[in-house]
């Protein structure tokens, strides 16, 4: 599987019957242990968990060459008491449940691998064989600070916790819609920079185009010929 020059192999979103069809096969032969996560569990499966999350699309050929491997390690790590502190999971980004947690984790590419806390995930480096996600889990997967585990918190982070807390459920729901408000605006304002750099750059390569026909037009491959039929015929650069 490997990675090119660039950094990992992906596939890229597109649609059709092709990506349904592929769909509907990933449903029929799911693995056992495999744990697929929705903006409905979400929150449920990783709240106070270390995640290590396969964001995917069952088309992508790269995402089936690493299946095996994932599900391998899905069915090793989620089960005793590693499960109480962390989770492997994947997300499918063409289902309607999926493709929103795919959005708002900035998933561009697939298989996309992120790791560390559920609310503010990084992107995961490394190899991508069962041997090097299985060493990743085992040094990364580690008890986060959190209400359920408040002994691994310093004293700032449970002052955080305790006014968190005391919030009525009204106002934390507001404030977490506040912070999902600011990521939506965030994702678009970088949609839109993206546009207007494809947009300039689209500029810039019809100038180029347009200056290279100009400078070719002007006469310069009939300079080249002359010049290479002179020197042909024993002139030298210094009587020229």
């Amino acid at each position: 599987f490997g990675s090119s020059f660039f950094g990992p192999r992906l596939c890229f979103p597109h649609h059709g019957p092709m990506a349904m069809t592929a769909a509907v096969v990933s449903v029929l032969f799911a693995t056992v242990g495999a744990l697929e996560l929705t903006t409905a569990t979400w929150d449920a499966e990783t709240s106070g968990k270390t995640v290590f999350v396969k964001f995917y699309a069952p088309w992508c050929g790269h995402c089936k060459k690493m299946k095996p491997d994932w599900d391998k390690l899905m069915e090793q790590w989620n089960s005793g008491d590693r499960a109480a502190t962390s989770v492997v999971a994947e997300v499918d980004c063409t289902s309607d449940t999926g493709k929103p947690l795919c959005d708002q984790n900035g998933v561009r590419g697939f298989p996309t691998l992120k790791h560390g806390d559920p609310s503010a995930l990084e992107d995961y480096k490394g190899g991508r064989d069962f041997a090097a996600f299985e060493k990743f889990a085992s040094e990364n997967l580690v008890p986060l600070c959190s209400p359920a585990n408040i002994d691994l918190c310093d004293d700032e982070k449970k002052a955080v916790i305790a006014g968190l807390q005391a919030l009525s459920l009204a106002d934390l729901n507001s404030k977490i819609e506040d912070g999902k408000a600011k990521l939506k605006s965030l994702e678009e304002e970088f949609e839109v920079g993206v546009k207007g750099l494809q947009a300039r750059y689209q500029e810039l390569q019809t100038e180029k185009e347009t200056g290279i026909e100009a400078v070719k037009s002007s006469g310069m491959s009939l300079m080249q010929s002359v010049l290479n039929a002179r020197t042909k015929n024993g002139e030298s650069s210094e009587e020229l």
